[in-house]
């Protein structure tokens, strides 16, 4: 079963090559990503032992995020086939190959139980979305690319630099030279903690590059605005979980250790992304861009969660999950919202709600919820969250955090409330040739039923997978 949860998409994705019709080819991705998500939820139900002598396994961390990008790379590839009826200006084969290769790679970069083989599946993402970013072909587009690649790209080799780090830390602690995340965690206790220090900031510096943790972001605003929105929904939903994933595989090895300096890096970074997302989402020009400077805040934010560890650790896995649905909502609505207007400056986009009820509402809702307001998911987990901060004793981190969540949600609102119900002027509506159907309504809407529901009721499996995924972290049974 895991093997056809990799396999499907890399078939999926021949095939889509192979279709020469521009407008059947998008049809294979909502076929493959439906097979695979009924293959994601067998496994996610009923995980196979280990295979392949340990390196695969699908544990509760690994289910947790295969989870959240399953369900959202099942409705973008719904929006897609929606999406792309209105872009027959180009040929969608590179897209539509590349979507299903990264959903394979970050499949297997959730069974992956050897940090080798986790570091080659998250760095083949990177490699598989950097064309899709160019999708638009134009100047500003190919910037969004190269950027998104040489960042990234030193992020990854860094990321690199620091599993060699932690197989040397096996080396002169005397242990057998593993990268097996089982025999990493039984010896812990005994590896050298300045090799395993290092090995942490290298890994965090590689990962945190990946996921957007500032000062290491300064890929997002460009990538986000100039990808379309379901390329820019698979990034800040799917592929920051894979980057985030890579940041708590090192985090348990360290939790196994006697080393408490990965928990201050981590909290430094968090805090470092919450003020530069307090400070560059005011006054942004571009609603995308605005989209982008939320994941940073986001990724911050769950930064801290693993930095406070211990009863912050619960509320941290769910708002991972809750920001791959509501990103999933923002992004493609606001693609909805750009092609009808041709433009993603607040200036020229104004009175959406009257021009597209159904994105507009839709993005109303999905920016109170990436805000925290209830009673959406966001603000369940951000309550743990902050909750657990204040229980512990860092008062003044509880403070810091609510005061950063007010400063950008006063500069979201300076943004978005304009754009959404500004006075608006609908004279070229007819050249965009853009209408809300269902096609590009369903799949948002659906993700935010979903945060919704999960904002009022947690099902219970789901409530096993987070708490089994925060004993992994080192969270109290």
């Amino acid at each position: 079963m895991i093997t056809l949860l990799i396999i499907i998409p890399l078939l999926g994705s021949l095939a889509a090559w192979t279709i020469p019709d521009n407008r059947q080819r998008p049809l294979v991705l909502p076929l493959a990503s439906g097979l695979h998500l009924i293959i994601a939820t067998m496994l996610i139900a009923k995980p196979p032992p280990p295979s392949l002598n340990g390196w695969i396994f699908l544990d509760p961390l690994g289910k947790l995020v295969l989870l959240g990008i399953t369900i959202l790379f099942f409705f973008c590839a719904i929006y897609s086939v929606g999406y792309l009826a209105y872009r027959q200006e180009r040929s969608n084969r590179t897209l539509c190959m590349g979507l299903l290769l990264c959903l394979s790679a970050m499949s297997l970069a959730t069974v992956s139980q050897h940090l080798g083989l986790l570091w080659l599946a998250i760095e083949t993402t990177t490699l598989t979305m950097a064309p899709l970013i160019y999708f638009n072909r134009n100047a500003r587009s190919i910037e969004a690319t190269w950027k998104y690649m040489m960042i990234c790209s030193i992020g990854i080799a860094m990321a690199l630099l620091g599993i060699y780090f932690l197989a040397y830390a096996t080396v002169v602690s005397n242990i057998k030279p593993t990268l097996l995340l089982a025999p990493l965690l039984a010896g812990a206790k005994s590896l050298s903690p300045a090799w395993l220090n290092g090995a942490f900031i290298f890994l965090l510096v590689g990962f945190g590059t990946k996921i957007g943790l500032a000062p290491l972001h300064t890929w997002k605003p460009d990538a986000y605005g100039e990808a379309p929105g379901l390329v820019g929904a698979l990034l800040a939903g799917g592929l920051v979980n894979c980057g985030f994933l890579g940041i708590c595989r090192i985090y348990q090895v360290c939790a196994a250790s006697s080393s408490h300096f990965y928990l201050e890096a981590l909290t430094a970074l968090g805090f470092l992304s919450m003020i530069t997302a307090a400070i560059f989402v005011l006054k942004q020009a571009d609603f995308k861009r605005v989209l982008a400077y939320s994941s940073v805040e986001h990724v911050g934010f769950l930064a801290i969660g693993l930095g406070m560890g211990k009863g912050a650790l619960y509320g941290t896995l769910f708002h991972l999950l809750n920001n791959s649905f509501i990103k999933g909502v923002l992004f493609l609505t606001a693609a909805n919202i750009h092609r009808s207007y041709k433009s993603k400056r607040v200036e020229r986009v104004r009175g959406v709600i009257e021009r597209l009820p159904w994105s507009g509402w839709l993005f109303m809702a999905a920016f109170f919820a990436v805000t925290g307001s209830p009673p959406f998911s966001s603000f369940i987990s951000e309550f743990m969250v902050i909750s657990s901060i204040f229980d512990s004793g860092n008062a003044a981190a509880g403070i810091a955090i609510a005061v950063f969540f007010g400063i950008i949600f006063i500069g979201m609102t300076t943004t978005i409330l304009p754009v959404l119900s500004g006075r608006g002027d609908s004279k070229d509506l007819d050249d965009s040739g853009y209408r809300d159907k269902a096609l590009t309504i369903a799949p948002p809407l659906m993700l935010m039923l979903i945060t919704l529901i999960l904002g009022i009721w947690i099902p219970a499996p789901l409530q096993t997978i987070l708490s089994e995924a925060a004993v992994m972290l080192g969270a109290k049974p």
